[in-house]
């Protein structure tokens, strides 16, 4: 699927900002803290500046979490260097900045500006793994065998140097042209296997193109991009490190999980009746992570067909423990226990996880700021999440409605990609320009599941973000190869 673009003009954001009570700016004491924290040194960790990693991210980021480096390990399996952010480094428990940063619990985006996490001057400088700088890292050391299994894991605190900024569509033009950077030119190679060992556990990963509001000019871009094959290899090696966090707070009866509880089985037998009706082949046997795995999702019935998958991939949360395993450490879509650890500029839980695996692994008690946070989490990370999501869907809906509020009556080509239970409502994808809506039938038969239809516009409400279409009648396009 190539990436699409429409232009939208200028929107004012501020309404929804407002609507979420994001704050405006931080209190001068945290502002204060983190201006001091800044200039501190780190002069006195074990320098591991000699390895070359670098930095996968969008071209605009500035808060690098993580700086990768994968090297051949001993026979014929491979070493991975993973260095995350040491945020817990500049942040002094009980002080302001750590009191504000549990009031925002995680960074939200919108188009017009981020509301971060922590003050610009540590997660866009002082903390953030920016090339051509010594910064203080946690330093995850993962080997994998030739089959792409972990056969060891080692964590500590080191100081770093990345040597290049790099992003996702380059690194994809450079591994295509067969010129990738050396420090990841095992990316695909180790991301392929990492990918085959989640689908031998039932992982399970939906591959749907990114909605997306972009700066352009004056106005604004609405995008439809759909994810290149090493953004997954690089999540895969975000999912490695969090199992290997698991792995250690799950031995040392202490930490915090992302979990999520296994679809229930009718949930699982209805995604088959789903794709024998929308003619999905589904093999004896094969789990649906690899029926999806197999799809091309920029053709109607299969996009239709990853929107009932995601009817699996309910009730993510966090799970804290002290003393005994929980019940259900898993995550379901890893098909693995697994912990948020490898973006602490950007979430606040996984300060507090990658204290607990530093103590853990190196045998010493975890600290009682740390540990006295852990059953709190789940809280703040869930109303922050919440609060992510509106801002992320709310800006995409403000979008799409002032793009098209000059267009009510006009007609679209569609794919039908939901539908109640009556058949006469549901949510299609436009073919152009890339909006995603409800739409309402009268048409006998009600809306056909996975369908390529003919819609017109009956509503573009940008005051309630509102945008709604109607089948017309007896216009079905067929167009699917």
């Amino acid at each position: 699927m190539t990436t699409r673009r429409v232009y939208a003009p200028r929107i004012d954001f501020a309404a929804l900002r407002t609507e979420l009570g994001l704050p405006a700016g931080f209190s001068a004491e945290a502002e204060r803290e983190a201006a001091e924290a800044a200039g501190k040194t780190f002069g006195d960790r074990p320098d591991r500046t000699e390895l070359e990693f670098v930095t996968i991210d969008p071209p605009t980021s500035r808060d690098l979490d993580q700086a990768l480096l994968l090297r051949r390990g001993d026979g014929g399996g491979y070493r991975v260097h993973y260095a995350i952010a040491d945020v817990a480094a500049f942040v002094v428990p009980g002080g302001p900045l750590e009191r504000e940063t549990w009031e925002r619990g995680q960074t939200v985006y919108l188009p017009d500006g981020k509301v971060p996490l922590h003050p610009p001057v540590l997660s866009e400088g002082a903390a953030s793994l920016l090339p051509d700088q010594d910064r203080p890292a946690v330093l995850w050391t993962i080997d994998l065998d030739a089959e792409g299994r972990t056969t060891a894991a080692h964590v500590e605190r080191a100081l770093v140097r990345s040597r290049a900024k790099l992003n996702y569509e380059q690194v994809q033009h450079d591994v295509d042209a067969g010129t990738p950077h050396p420090s990841i030119a095992l990316l695909p190679e180790v991301g392929k296997l990492l990918v085959e060992r989640s689908l031998e556990r039932g992982a399970v990963n939906l591959p749907l193109p990114e909605q997306e509001v972009e700066p352009d000019g004056d106005g604004w871009r609405l995008t439809l991009r759909a994810p290149v094959p090493v953004e997954e290899f690089n999540a895969q090696i975000s999912l490695l490190t969090g199992m290997a966090a698991a792995r250690i707070m799950l031995d040392g009866k202490v930490g915090l999980l992302r979990t999520m509880p296994e679809p229930p089985l009718e949930v699982v037998d209805m995604l088959r009746v789903a794709a024998k009706a929308l003619e999905v082949p589904w093999p004896d046997g094969a789990s649906p992570g690899r029926v999806i795995a197999a799809l091309d999702p920029a053709q109607p019935r299969a996009a239709a067909f990853l929107d009932q998958a995601a009817e699996m991939l309910r009730g993510a949360g966090y799970t804290a423990f002290d003393g005994a395993v929980p019940e259900q450490p898993r995550h379901a879509a890893v098909a693995a226990s697994y912990a948020h650890v490898t973006a602490p500029l950007r979430r606040l839980a996984d300060r507090y996880v990658t204290e607990v695996c530093l103590a853990l692994f190196a045998g010493a008690a975890v600290p009682s700021w740390a540990r006295e946070a852990l059953p709190k989490l789940p809280e703040v990370m869930s109303r922050t999440d919440r609060a992510a999501g509106a801002a992320d869907r709310g800006a995409v809906d403000l979008t799409e409605a002032v793009l098209l509020q000059g267009r009510v009556g006009e007609e679209f080509d569609a794919a039908v990609l939901d539908v109640d239970p009556k058949g006469k409502r549901g949510a299609i994808a436009l073919d152009d320009p890339p909006v995603r809506a409800r739409c309402a039938t009268s048409v006998p038969g009600g809306l056909p599941l996975g369908a390529r239809i003919r819609v017109r516009l009956t509503e573009a409400d940008p005051t309630h973000r509102k945008v709604l279409f109607e089948a017309v009648e007896g216009e079905k396009v067929e167009r699917e190869s």
